[in-house]
């Protein structure tokens, strides 16, 4: 190699090396590391559960005010005609103007909610006493009021909880990526691999230290918003060139994105985590070459990430396997709630995992 391709390739080597020396330790993650926010007022399963959170805190209510046994069904049902037409109206209302809601800090969006459930709330309950001439439904008094915050604010309290108790996988996510990627088997021999290129193939190590950089500077990005499904994409790529660099024929990837919805969001980390999966559990434990299979598609709505790697039965890290997908399953939920899931089988010696997802896109 001439003395300007030395020079260029170990000036990115230092500078890699410098980067590594200067990032910091990531703390354990915590719930206080990411701020409150609405939930999505859209989501099938937040829907579900205010109707069913709802429901419960009515028949509670009936139960209460019964003076016997027999009463409560009758009080539930008197109360669910006023409640439930208001609730679906205030669902309706908060799912058009989610993208107003979410431009709002979360104390001003918490007041809006109250306000919007207390106009709700009134509105219905003065229509349907027009509607069927009864007097008793006419009225919006102070207890009405009372019962309509203290139910909304209970609900605005659960989701918020709700969102501390799974907002650290986030973080893990990270941690987890990073020690997968400073891992002495995946950085050593990385970085030999790239060594052996420097003299003969100086542009390709190049390369391979400037994928390598990419790599940690997305792990030290701020990853708590939906990114394009294109560049996971192009994340996973560049992995999988630094995999060959050091497998060689052993790997062969199998790439299915004619029918990727490039502009979809989805949760960063999620698509790489696996790829390295597949290769760490699928390709390295195999003396024969094996094949890993990826195929992004979008159906009916929704988003199909099907990755497929051969199945060593007596591979040796299961158990790191589990704590990965168990990861990735938290964030799905806490991102889309039922609207998404994970699923894992083992069919014909392969192994498949196939997540399922809404698809969105960035607002206009």
């Amino acid at each position: 190699m001439d003395s300007a391709g030395a020079l260029k390739g170990s000036g990115v080597l230092a500078e890699y090396s410098t980067m590594l020396h200067n990032t910091p330790i990531m703390p354990k993650p915590t719930t206080s590391d990411y701020p409150a926010q609405l939930p999505d007022f859209c989501n099938l399963g937040v829907t579900l559960r205010i109707l069913g959170g709802v429901e419960g805190l009515t028949l509670a209510a009936a139960w209460l005010r019964a003076d016997a046994l027999g009463s409560v069904w009758r009080l539930f049902v008197e109360q669910s005609v006023v409640v439930q037409p208001a609730l679906l109206v205030m669902l309706a209302l908060l799912c058009l103007g989610k993208s107003w809601l979410m431009r709002l800090s979360y104390k001003k969006g918490v007041v809006a909610v109250l306000l919007l459930a207390l106009a709700s709330h009134a509105g219905v309950k003065g229509m349907m006493g027009r509607l069927f001439a009864d007097t008793a439904l006419s009225g919006f008094g102070v207890r009405d009021a009372i019962n309509a915050i203290l139910v909304t604010g209970m609900l605005l309290g659960y989701f918020y909880m709700r969102g501390r108790a799974l907002s650290p996988a986030l973080s893990e996510a990270r941690l987890q990526a990073l020690q997968a990627r400073i891992r002495p088997h995946f950085l050593f021999n990385s970085l030999n691999a790239v060594l052996s290129l420097v003299r003969s193939e100086p542009r390709r190590a190049e390369r391979a230290l400037e994928n390598l950089a990419d790599l940690f500077r997305v792990l030290m990005a701020d990853n708590r918003q939906l990114v394009p499904l294109a560049s996971e994409v192009a994340l996973c790529k560049q992995y999988l060139e630094l995999e060959v660099l050091r497998l060689g024929e052993r790997l062969h990837v199998v790439w299915h994105i004619d029918k990727m919805p490039g502009e979809a969001l989805i949760p960063p980390l999620v698509l790489q985590p696996l790829v390295e999966n597949a290769v760490y559990h699928g390709i390295e434990p195999a003396s024969q070459p094996g094949e890993i299979s990826i195929n992004l598609y979008r159906n009916d709505g929704q988003v199909h990430l099907v990755i497929s790697n051969p199945y060593q039965r007596e591979g040796r890290h299961h158990g790191g396997n589990k704590m990965a997908m168990g990861n990735i399953k938290s964030r799905l939920m806490l991102h889309f709630d039922v609207e998404a899931s994970l699923k894992t089988q083992v069919r014909d010696a392969a192994y498949q995992v196939h997540i399922t997802l809404p698809y969105r896109t960035a607002a206009k």
